[in-house]
């Protein structure tokens, strides 16, 4: 298992704890950590240690651009238990992180879709917990069955599985009393079936202008060289840093817009 995670969850201590589960991890660093760098890489990463946990450091610079011409882009840093810079490049792993926000569409699944929009209903502590368990089953069950319908098909983009087929499908079947268990042992199932024959076209990278409701948000300022509506993404290109650079200098972030307003 190899866990993504943002700023925010790079405390020692915390991160010694996801080692010691035997997961690897990828994390984002905050501005002010600096590790000690006890081995440099020919790739421009360094070996360091973080909480006891022995890491390597990439920092990398990472620009967007956007079919109108529009670039943006910033300054990262990655410490990550995946050792091997040459079974597990930098650049393959800057390209990974970007995969972190689709906890979001997971989210997004788990109140819309399952939910659809709905509060929890329990009046009690003890309910909403009990409540938010069966929930958390409920699409773990569900992505469970997705993954192994995505495997059955070799080559095929988990990005493109409908979370929204598998819901209907698990619907229609507890509805109808049908194929509750399957007696051939059929991994893919009635809801895999449905997922492969409904599979979303592919994904068009695109960066969406955030939308912020609330006045009080950390978010309520658009963030600094991000467009502010949404465009389609040409292309996304990381350049790493060498270690004995990145210690020295941060480099700004550069926004440039040659052919738009």
């Amino acid at each position: 298992m190899l866990v993504l995670m943002d700023r925010g969850f790079d405390a020692g201590d915390f991160l010694a704890g996801v080692a010691g589960t035997g997961a690897q991890f990828l994390v984002r660093l905050n501005a002010s950590r600096r590790p000690p760098m006890l081995r440099s890489l020919p790739d421009g990463s360094f070996i360091s240690v973080i909480g006891g946990v022995k890491v390597r450091i990439i920092a990398a610079e990472v620009t967007v651009t956007c079919h109108d011409g529009t670039s943006y882009g910033g300054w990262y840093r990655l410490a990550t238990t995946l050792l091997d810079h040459r079974a597990f490049p930098a650049s393959r792993l800057m390209a990974l992180y970007r995969e972190r926000w689709e906890h979001e569409v997971a989210f997004l699944a788990l109140r819309h879709t399952l939910l659809q929009g709905r509060v929890l209903r329990s009046g009690d502590p003890a309910g909403l917990e009990q409540e938010a368990w069966a929930l958390l089953a409920l699409c773990q069950a569900l992505r469970i069955a997705i993954t192994d319908a995505v495997q059955s098909v070799p080559g095929t983009d988990p990005d493109r599985a409908s979370y929204q087929a598998a819901v209907d499908t698990a619907q229609d079947l507890v509805i109808t009393a049908r194929n509750i268990t399957d007696p051939d042992g059929d991994l893919t199932g009635s809801i895999g079936r449905t997922v492969l024959a409904r599979l979303n076209p592919p994904r068009r990278p695109r960066v969406c202008a955030r939308r912020v409701k609330s006045p009080l948000s950390r978010w309520n300022k658009h963030p600094p060289g991000k467009p502010t509506t949404s465009k389609k993404i040409t292309q996304v290109t990381s350049k790493t840093i060498p270690a004995d650079h990145e210690r020295v200098t941060r480099r700004p972030k550069t926004v440039t817009n040659p052919g738009g307003p």
